[in-house]
């Protein structure tokens, strides 16, 4: 078994907070993907993990064994790295079965597994190459064998796909996905990648600045966005995002601000309060009057278009199949289904849940 448990895990340098009290369950045989902006503390997570840089407070065990203080040669960890770090003059068979030359196996052992785990990565015909001779997929194939080799209890992977070409990422994303499923492994792997994110993980954990913003599968983090980070960094174009007021009228809680008047099919009365609407390109829909606004100009993404238009002074996108019936300059009415509004608290951030009943103002928390 190879769970990772992280507890209130912290790293500072100086000053400056990198990870700020983050705790994750990691369940065995998930592929969690770290996921977030630059700088926001993923890859120091990653290598906290790795023991490469040690904890300013906060625990990680691994299999249920307390691994904090365990230097990183004694983890039962794998590291997978985004230059792949392979020994230049060293054959693709010799740089997959290094690992366990350095732990003394025997050549039969060692000749074994390299076959074993060639065959796996279909690189049976290129044990006799050396780097220079390989291609980007190819190089981090070998990486990858190198880690795999060793049976470790879980792979760890910083950006292992950001070499490669846009072509070669997305057949190396299959390979990755395949290999995960006959393993049955734990991943963690780290990507500023959306797309990585959502077509890999089993679970996709959000930074930012240090924090965690949302831990859930693709479809929880995308479709129910914990936060106003989340519903902006995900999605492309990402979710609409408006400043408003959530008020009552006529004993009807509504969404309101300039060029925009949502119903949310609540009845109440209820003191005004900041908000900010959030719904996606996708699912706006020309016609109707909750948005109403300009068309500023429409992008042909070939199979789709997406229409920029301003609301207000906010800006708006709609994502609809080509033709989408819309030229610059065009006035136009948006609406949407109710179950695809969101709202966030303007002060906070953090989503507001509509609670299944009762179906009232208090619901709203």
């Amino acid at each position: 078994m190879s769970r990772i448990q992280i507890d209130a895990a912290t790293k500072r340098f100086g000053a400056v907070t990198a990870v700020d009290q983050v705790s994750i369950d990691i369940s065995h045989g998930d592929f969690l993907v770290l996921l977030g902006p630059s700088g926001c503390g993923k890859s120091t997570l990653l290598r906290m993990i790795a023991g490469l840089a040690p904890l300013s407070s906060g625990r990680i065990r691994l299999a249920d064994k307390d691994i904090t203080h365990v230097p990183p040669r004694d983890r039962d960890l794998a590291m997978v790295f985004q230059s792949y770090a392979l020994y230049p003059h060293l054959t693709v068979a010799r740089n997959i079965g290094f690992p366990l030359r350095a732990r003394g196996r025997s050549k039969t052992e060692i000749r074994g597994k390299v076959s074993e785990v060639a065959a796996v990565l279909g690189l049976d015909e290129l044990l006799e190459r050396r780097p220079r001779e390989l291609s980007g997929g190819q190089r981090q194939r070998v990486a990858l064998g190198r880690a795999l080799v060793r049976d470790p209890g879980a792979f760890l992977m910083d950006e292992p796909l950001s070499n490669l070409d846009a072509k070669l990422r997305t057949a190396t994303r299959a390979e990755l996905t395949d290999l995960h499923r006959a393993l049955g492994s734990t991943f963690v792997y780290v990507t500023h990648d959306q797309v990585e994110a959502m077509t890999m993980a089993t679970r996709i954990a959000l930074m930012n600045g240090g924090r965690l913003e949302q831990v859930g599968t693709p479809e929880q983090v995308y479709d129910e966005p914990a936060s106003v980070f989340v519903a902006g960094f995900l999605g492309s174009p990402p979710m609409n995002l408006v400043d408003a007021v959530l008020t009552s009228r006529d004993g009807e809680v509504r969404v309101e601000a300039d060029g925009v008047d949502v119903p949310l099919g609540l009845t109440g009365e209820l003191p005004a309060r900041e908000v900010v609407l959030g719904i996606r390109p996708e699912h706006l829909r020309p016609g109707g009057e909750l948005l109403r606004g300009v068309v500023r100009n429409v992008e042909n993404l070939g199979s789709e278009e997406v229409a920029h238009c301003l609301v207000g002074q906010a800006r708006v996108c709609l994502r609809r199949p080509r033709p989408i019936g819309l030229e610059a300059g065009d006035a136009v009415g948006l609406t949407c289904a109710p179950e695809h509004v969101h709202l966030f608290d303007r002060t906070s951030g953090r989503r507001l849940v509509r609670q299944p009943t009762p179906a009232v103002v208090p619901a709203l928390t």
